[in-house]
């Protein structure tokens, strides 16, 4: 019943059976490049995880498609609610790699989060140790400008949001993530930068008279040019900010926003994510356990869905020599959000 074990709590070392687990699940492969849009390749090498790095599912449900174009068509940021575990996050995802509109740019809201983390960073601490330096030891690119400081253009780097504005023929797409994770005055703030479409950089505008156009670093780790310090957006970005209903968003930021709640997956939605992760037929040899999901949510307690994929992953290997361990061990692992493990 525990061959499966690669730790049993013996306490004699064995070191040689690490080298027995098998391949992680393929939301948990850190060792192959994460998925990017610009040209989808159905069956090439990529990193699927789970919430906002999974494989992009199809979208059946009529009300989410209609939100989702409207959110297109009038420019205006898709505030994704609902609870932990539904996709909220896939959706920006989703919508990238149908349109091939290339990597997503993420952007993890924290309780420390501000604005400006969103659109760029200054390391003027490091530009100052810099310009300590003599000439001969810094980098044909940071050589001294005419005020004998390093060029400024590399100590700045555009955040998500501030890549995501760029001017470009084609819209990027931006997840903001957990926006109500963040402190009282996040959401404010970010009202005239989604409305304008564009942002100033104050350090940049300063010598906008002796330097108009200044190379600096993006999300995407490319060098682009901003002129007179400021960066205003062609096409507005898709923008998905999504939240677990912790707190309720000022009502100006309601009303710049298309709302969207969207429930857990279920049925044919249901089927089409356990495909994505473990193959064609996934659906139909692991029926047990999806059928013991969806009965387990009857009693009102959300169950996430990355548990159940969690749980299909491990009842593989440690069910191989009992049939009846896979509903065990599927029971372990598919616990409510609203309380802990029995």
């Amino acid at each position: 019943m525990t061959e499966w074990f690669i730790y049993r709590g013996t306490g004699q070392p064995d070191p040689e059976r690490i080298g027995q687990l098998p391949a992680p699940p393929p939301w948990r492969a850190f060792d192959t490049p994460a998925v990017d849009y610009d040209v989808p390749e159905p069956g090439s090498s990529t990193r699927r995880r789970l919430g906002a790095r999974t494989v992009p599912l199809p979208i059946q449900d009529a009300g989410t498609l209609e939100l989702v174009n409207a959110s297109l068509y009038l420019r205006r940021p898709l505030l994704v609610t609902g609870e932990p575990g539904v996709g909220k996050s896939t959706l920006a995802h989703s919508v990238a790699y149908e349109l091939g509109l290339g990597r997503v740019l993420e952007w993890p809201v924290v309780s420390r989060s501000e604005l400006r983390d969103g659109l760029y960073t200054y390391d003027a601490i490091g530009r100052l140790q810099d310009a300590q330096l003599p000439d001969a030891q810094l980098p044909d690119a940071q050589l001294p400008d005419g005020r004998g400081a390093p060029d400024i253009g590399r100590y700045i780097k555009l955040g998500p949001l501030g890549t995501a504005l760029l001017a470009a023929d084609r819209p990027r797409v931006l997840l903001i993530d957990e926006l109500d994770k963040s402190d009282i005055d996040l959401p404010n703030d970010l009202l005239n930068v989604l409305e304008e479409g564009a942002f100033a950089i104050p350090e940049l505008e300063r010598i906008a008279d002796r330097t108009p156009v200044v190379e600096v670093l993006t999300d995407d780790g490319r060098r682009v040019a901003v002129q007179e310090g400021r960066v205003r957006c062609r096409a507005f970005p898709f923008v998905v900010m999504t939240s677990n209903r912790e707190r309720e968003f000022p009502a100006p930021l309601l009303r710049r926003c298309i709302p969207l709640d969207l429930r857990a997956p279920r049925d044919e939605r249901l089927a089409a994510l356990v495909q994505a992760h473990f193959g064609q037929g996934a659906y139909d040899d692991n029926h047990d356990i999806v059928d013991q999901f969806a009965r387990a949510e009857t009693d009102g307690a959300l169950r996430p869905t990355d548990q159940l994929l969690n749980a299909i992953f491990l009842a593989q290997y440690a069910a191989r020599d009992a049939a009846h361990r896979r509903e065990e061990i599927s029971d372990l692992l598919m616990q409510p959000l609203d309380r802990g493990p029995r």
